[in-house]
Order: C-alpha cells, then sequence, then structure tokens
C-alpha cells in the first residue's frame, strides 16, 4: 500500500531547505536544483509543490514570518494583560533581533528578501509589507497607551515614533548579522531607545 504523503509537511521541507539555501548562499544561490538538493528529493517535485521560484521563494518568506509570529505571540501572552507599553514594546523589539541560531537564520533570510525586493529579483517589496505593517501598528497601539498613562507623555509621536523605532531596530539587526555588536549590548541599545522614546525608567 503506498505511503501517503501529507503535503503540508513537503511544502514545509523545501521552504526550509529554500531558508538553508539562502543562508549558506544567499538568495542569488536559490535555483529548483539547489532546493531540490538540499531537500534531498528530485527537481521534478520541487516543481510539483512549486511551479515557479517565485512561487517557492514567496512561501519561504510566509513560512518564516510564520514562525516568528508563532513565537511573538507566545512571548506576548507570556506578558500577560498587565504589561506595560515599555515590556509590550521591549518584547516585540527583542524578538526582532538575531539574539538566537533560529532568529539569526530568520534575520539573514528576511535581509535577503528585502535585498531582493530593492533589485526586483523574484519579490516585490510590497509582497514583503504586511509584517512589518503590523509590527508598526502593534508598536504605534503601545506607544498612544503611553500617552494615556502619562500626561507627561505629550513628546511622543506614536505612528512616526513606531516607524522610527523599527527602522532602528531593523538597521541593529543587521549590524549584528555583520558582527556589530553583541547580544548584551544590543539589548542595551533597544532599552537606550526605549528611554529616549518613553523616557527613563524610574
Amino acid at each position: 500500500m503506498p505511503r501517503l504523503v501529507d503535503h503540508e509537511v513537503r511544502r514545509r521541507e523545501i521552504t526550509d531547505a529554500v531558508r538553508r539555501v539562502i543562508v549558506g548562499g544567499g538568495l542569488e544561490a536559490v535555483t529548483f536544483q539547489t532546493v531540490a538538493s538540499e531537500a534531498g528529493i528530485s527537481v521534478r517535485l520541487v516543481q510539483y509543490y512549486f511551479g515557479t521560484k517565485s512561487e517557492f521563494l514567496l512561501a519561504t518568506h510566509r513560512s518564516v514570518m510564520a514562525d516568528a509570529g508563532a513565537r511573538f505571540m507566545q512571548r506576548w501572552t507570556a506578558l500577560g494583560a498587565d504589561a506595560t507599553p515599555r515590556e509590550a514594546i521591549r518584547a516585540v523589539l527583542t524578538e526582532l533581533l538575531p539574539l538566537d541560531s533560529q532568529r539569526r537564520e530568520e534575520a539573514i533570510v528576511l535581509g535577503a528578501f528585502g535585498t531582493a525586493a530593492i533589485t526586483g529579483q523574484g519579490i516585490t517589496a510590497e509582497e514583503t509589507f504586511a509584517a512589518p505593517r503590523a509590527l508598526a501598528t502593534i508598536v504605534t497601539d503601545q506607544l498612544r497607551r503611553a500617552q494615556v498613562a502619562d500626561a507627561s507623555a505629550h513628546r511622543i509621536h506614536p505612528d512616526l515614533d513606531a516607524d522610527l523605532v523599527l527602522m532602528a531596530i531593523g538597521g541593529l539587526a543587521q549590524g549584528m548579522l555583520q558582527g556589530y555588536g553583541t547580544a548584551k549590548s544590543a539589548v542595551e541599545l533597544v532599552d537606550h531607545l526605549l528611554d529616549r522614546v518613553l523616557g527613563t525608567e524610574t
């Protein structure tokens, strides 16, 4: 009797292989052949699940964002309903930093997709914007909460500061990938950034 194939598992095996190829050689190393070899399957099978390179690139991007989103939701839930805006924003920002091997892989892959969007290599910028927009909304909402909770927080500009904070963290994450700074110094910079936006903790 033929063995039943879980198609979602197979698709995940392929997108995981795409991630490893990107980490090892960049987006330019991704082909049907290299992905098939990394996954230990035939090129024809990769083509069966993903008819074009663009399809498996987008599926890989979505899988990275899904993994990061699931991890973020676990962290968010653990904070509880009584979390302060600072605690909530700090949780968001530290999850975006390559502080362990999984987050490092994700940062490398997402950085490669960002470069591809700029240079038009198989994925467009618009296709990568959903997650950053969602994060900006979360940070903006928390900054508005901080304004309501503290009458002296008039210096906060929620929309502008949310974009500024996330841009800064994106740059910090890419710097860490290049060896600039350590996990400890990166977290210290996150806290310093929050001090500048929200004021120093008392």
